[in-house]
């Protein structure tokens, strides 16, 4: 199995092993907050190895809530997102599902999670994106898709999408339904709160040039119709995602060139 490209990380950091499968990736500082929460777990100057329990979501979920506790772990949505078991290739393919925990620990253990992104497309060729609201836990105040979110434990890609159409953009059912799926990227960084490390489903959706989208969850602070060439201002994550649409040429196919 191939391991993901990874950013430079501190020489000091330890792979957060669930068996013989390489999970994650956690600073020493969380390694050592992890060891005792973790029954049986064993801690070398590599890695953080456990064998698991009985009901590893249990654990899982009792380690991210006595953490929480601690201060160590922020943003709490009260949503879990699937562990996976590795695969060589995640944006073609789901590994099995190994425990389910509270997404806000994802990153804090460096454990692979999985959203959705939509753009929405123009007549013109203009982008419809949302700017983030300040009060998100993540990236606030920075330009996003039209619509993103996580996806969660037992959710498929496409029902999450239109999920997310309609409670960050007020796109209702019968628009959601020309979703077009347009692949799939996986991004690795570090950040304040552990190593990001997510597969993004990427959505493009012709958009009408009357609609006008409404907020319906709080998530979103403006909207803004922008021309695809800058990525100034957005997040990493939907950056991403735009230039991969881009070279793939979807917003070609949506409008028929």
């Amino acid at each position: 199995m191939s391991e993901p490209v990874l950013p430079p990380l501190p020489s000091d950091w330890l792979r957060f092993r669930l068996g013989e499968q390489a999970l994650g990736w956690l600073s020493p500082e969380r390694a050592a907050r992890v060891l005792p929460l973790l029954p049986g777990a064993r801690l070398t100057d590599q890695e953080l190895r456990w064998e698991g329990a009985a009901d590893l979501s249990a654990v899982m979920q009792a380690a991210a809530e006595a953490l929480r506790a601690q201060g160590a772990i922020q943003g709490w949505r009260g949503e879990a997102f699937a562990c996976e078991a590795p695969l060589a290739e995640p944006c073609s393919a789901r590994g099995t599902e190994l425990f389910r925990m509270e997404r806000a620990a994802f990153r804090f253990f460096g454990l692979m999670s999985r959203a959705v992104h939509i753009n929405g497309w123009r007549p013109d060729g203009r982008m419809l994106c949302g700017r983030r609201s300040l009060s998100k836990p993540t990236d606030p105040g920075l330009l996003d898709n039209l619509a993103a979110g996580g996806l969660a434990a037992g959710e498929e890609p496409l029902a999450c999408a239109r999920r997310e159409l309609w409670e960050e953009a007020g796109v209702d059912a019968a628009l959601s339904a020309a979703l077009r799926p347009g692949g799939a990227l996986r991004t690795v960084r570090l950040t304040a709160q552990g190593l990001h490390d997510e597969v993004l489903h990427v959505f493009n959706l012709r958009l009408p040039a009357e609609f006008r989208p409404v907020n319906q969850d709080g998530e979103v602070a403006e909207f803004l119709d922008l021309e695809p060439g800058s990525l100034s201002g957005f997040t990493p994550d939907a950056a991403a995602v735009i230039a991969y649409a881009i070279e793939r040429g979807d917003h070609k196919e949506l409008h028929g060139e």
